[in-house]
């Protein structure tokens, strides 16, 4: 991979509105599809808001009709906004695009960055973006002194948490011990440049996750560095090294094409 250029766009009181950056990022994309610039990473932050992918279903909206940005990635429904730190790759990729492999180096990026912190995070297998896991089922608190065989969610694909209180709220994850996402990530890739990427929930208020059902996940929560540690953590002390590891897991990757076998001639 090329030398990483990494432009921090705006964070704090300088936070860039979503369609600003959004903009940015076809800008971007145009100029490193026509080689005029290098690979690049956008980091900011954004002030709220809730943007949706393409799979986003009806029934993971706002239901009190909350604005959402409908976007052109991967993915579902989340939410951005102060305390979270997001980063937007644009990447040339060697065709055939491996899109997985490219997921699966922002996660690895994001794991390492966690761990300096002193949190241990991992892949699911399914979901995509970084994870804490919760504890076995059967160690997990009772929800309102029902049983677990009784959960709602074990039973009901539909259970609505946005509908059931701060009991079943994704915020609520870390209190009742389940998996929860630290980072999520969605992106597009279009003439086999990269474009959205990642969000790293540092310190944001997790309670703007609860008028969604985030990413679709409707038996998961969401989690912050912050929280997990037990300590204020901020985006500037962050920052740094989320850059150290992009660089270093992206510029020593070797994204070769995937094989392709060739069919015996007959």
């Amino acid at each position: 991979m090329s030398e990483l250029r990494f432009v921090r766009m705006g964070f704090g009181a300088e936070s860039v509105a979503y369609q600003e950056a959004w903009d940015e990022q076809r800008r971007v994309h145009a100029a490193r599809f026509a080689d005029e610039v290098p690979d690049t990473v956008l980091l900011l932050e954004h002030p709220p808001v809730y943007t949706a992918g393409k799979r986003t279903a009806a029934g993971e909206r706002p239901l009190d009709g909350t604005p959402v940005v409908d976007v052109d990635r991967g993915g579902k429904i989340t939410w951005h906004g102060p305390g979270q730190l997001v980063g937007y790759p644009i990447q040339k990729l060697p065709r055939p695009v491996d899109v997985v492999a490219h997921v699966r180096r922002l996660e690895e990026a994001l794991i390492r960055t966690c761990a300096e912190f002193g949190l241990e995070t991992t892949r699911v297998e399914g979901r995509s973006g970084v994870w804490v896991l919760g504890d076995p089922v059967a160690r997990r608190p009772a929800l309102g002194g029902l049983s677990l065989d009784l959960d709602p969610r074990l039973a009901d694909d539909e259970f609505d948490p946005r509908l059931n209180g701060p009991e079943y709220a994704p915020s609520n994850a870390g209190q009742r011990r389940e998996d929860r996402k630290i980072a999520a990530i969605g992106i597009r890739v279009a003439k086999g440049v990269t474009m959205h990427g990642f969000a790293l929930n540092v310190n944001p208020d997790n309670k703007w996750f609860d008028r969604i059902i985030p990413c679709g996940i409707r038996d998961a929560g969401v989690a912050s560095l912050a929280a997990e540690l037990g300590r204020d953590v901020t985006v500037d002390e962050v920052l740094p090294i989320v850059e150290r590891h992009l660089r270093d897991v992206l510029e020593h990757a070797d994204p070769k094409p995937r094989p392709i076998e060739q069919t015996p001639a007959r």
